[in-house]
């Protein structure tokens, strides 16, 4: 099972797309990890640099609508060759948070409001997130404390993702 706790990268605004987490022009790339240095070489939002930002980070906190745009698995795929395997946002568009789980990644959803919240307390700061699947909770701590806050994600996605992703648990269950 991959690691879904560490330090988070905090995107803040909505609507961030798969041409902006992957720019469609790598989709040629003959492997995963061809696609490593281009996670979010596009993505326009202030102070943010792709090439420094994403180092050392595990888990991505967004907006709203996170993954929108053209279904396409080299979206999470990029992430999971970054060690980023957890996706946090108010929001997913449908298909990316399947291939999220799909890839035994996760994409969990919280409500605006925590988001806001999240974004207020951590945003400017360097935050890690540690997760308890099995509780449902994550444990989100700064040099100024640390707060729980509950998720909740379906009992086959949690499958899903204990089996190392979808081909996995077809494997063992099929």
């Amino acid at each position: 099972m991959k690691n879904f706790s560490g330090r988070v990268l905090f995107l803040d605004r909505a609507d961030i797309n798969t041409d902006e987490i992957i720019p469609a022009k790598y989709l040629t790339e003959s492997s995963k990890e061809a696609l490593k240095p281009y996670l979010l070489e596009d993505l326009n939002l202030k102070n943010f640099d792709p090439k420094t930002d994403i180092r050392d980070r595990s888990i991505v906190v967004a907006r709203t609508n996170f993954g929108c745009g053209s279904s396409r698995e080299h979206a999470p795929w990029a992430f999971e060759v970054n060690n980023i395997n957890i996706v946090i946002a108010s929001g997913f568009a449908r298909i990316f948070r399947q291939n999220m789980f799909n890839c035994g990644m996760m994409a969990v959803e919280l409500d605006s409001g925590t988001i806001d919240r999240l974004f207020k307390r951590y945003g400017r700061k360097e935050t890690v997130i540690s997760t308890d699947l099995d509780a449902g909770i994550f444990t989100v701590s700064d040099d100024m404390g640390t707060e729980i806050i509950p998720f909740q994600v379906s009992e086959s996605d949690l499958a899903i993702v204990r089996a190392g992703g979808w081909v996995d648990y077809a494997d063992k269950n099929y």
